[in-house]
């Protein structure tokens, strides 16, 4: 009898969740769950296991969670798990290649883009940021550049109309665990390295990590691209503006066609369906916002408590 292929799974937040499940089959094997180490959260900074730690405990996996793999002590623990396969899925850290030697089969990365489109740390959010009409998952075989490796296999999915990182987010989780689970019954059956396909360097761009500076909106641009800022920081940094002399957090909001005679920032009407605003290139109507400790809510429910408002005539 053919004894079950010997993954190592590693991942940290709530997208290689269902990853880790996708590893959860018939001749598979999950003989540790390396994680990050938990980090202070919420208002008492009080020490947190992350996603994928609490799925694995509640799984009984043996978890796993070093700082970094450059002491020897750390490599011999994962040399001793003997393991076929690792599988990286947004862990937040760099392997080193004597880890990506150690298992047998080297190390799978489930990656949210279409390579060599967005290889970096935010591919989702650069995705919708950009204006990507697609973006899909990547099964690469990982080698030391910043996910260059060859790419087993990839599905694409396209982007809805209001796309937002949190939606995009949410289906490329999903779309990554779908292939991870094909990918991996396949190993399991044959035990051969699968065939890969060596990627182009024509049209990489790189996913920068997100920066809550990036919230800022900048009412000099156009419509379109404070739209897609808006989408694309949703759930977070959230996108950010003063409206009206009040500092909000903007969590919905449309580009409408026409030209706006008037100054970027200028606001133009405010009604219930939403603040409207000028930009350097057509309005931006804004639909959903959060005040300085408040709730999210619609901008119906915000000029309730701003009757000050210039509204639009009836």
């Amino acid at each position: 009898m053919t004894p079950p292929l010997r993954v190592v799974f590693a991942g940290t937040p709530e997208f290689a969740v269902p990853c880790l499940s996708a590893c959860v089959q018939p001749g598979i094997e999950v003989v540790a769950v390396y994680t990050q180490p938990d980090r202070p959260a919420g208002r008492g900074r009080k020490l947190t296991p992350g996603p994928v730690k609490l799925a694995a405990l509640e799984r009984g996996n043996r978890v796993e969670q070093p700082e970094n793999f450059r002491s020897a002590d750390t490599r011999r623990i994962l040399a001793d798990l003997a393991p076929d396969l690792m599988v990286v899925v947004a862990y937040g850290l760099i392997l080193s290649q004597k880890v990506l030697d150690t298992p047998r089969f080297g190390c799978w990365n489930v990656h949210a883009s279409l390579l060599p489109r967005w290889r970096g740390a935010a591919p989702i959010q650069r995705a919708v940021l950009a204006g990507d009409t697609h973006s899909g998952i990547c099964l690469m075989q990982m080698e030391k550049g910043l996910d260059t490796g060859p790419v087993i296999a990839r599905s694409a999915t396209p982007l809805a109309a209001q796309e937002t990182g949190g939606s995009l987010h949410d289906r490329l989780s999903a779309l990554g665990a779908d292939l991870l689970r094909q990918q991996l019954s396949v190993l399991a059956e044959t035990r051969r390295k699968p065939d890969s396909e060596a990627q182009s360097e024509d049209g990489v761009e790189y996913a920068h990590k997100l920066d809550k500076a990036e919230a800022a909106i900048d009412w000099n641009r156009s419509a379109q691209a404070i739209e897609r800022q808006v989408r694309a920081f949703d759930p977070w940094p959230v996108a950010e503006a003063d409206v009206a002399g009040e500092r909000l957090r903007i969590w919905s909001a449309l580009a409408l066609p026409g030209v706006a005679e008037a100054a970027p920032g200028t606001l133009l009407a405010a009604g219930r369906d939403g603040i409207d605003i000028a930009t350097a290139d057509g309005i931006v109507r804004v639909r959903e916002i959060q005040r300085a400790g408040g709730r999210r809510m619609t901008v119906r429910d915000y000029l309730n408590a701003r009757p000050d408002l210039k509204r639009p005539a009836a």
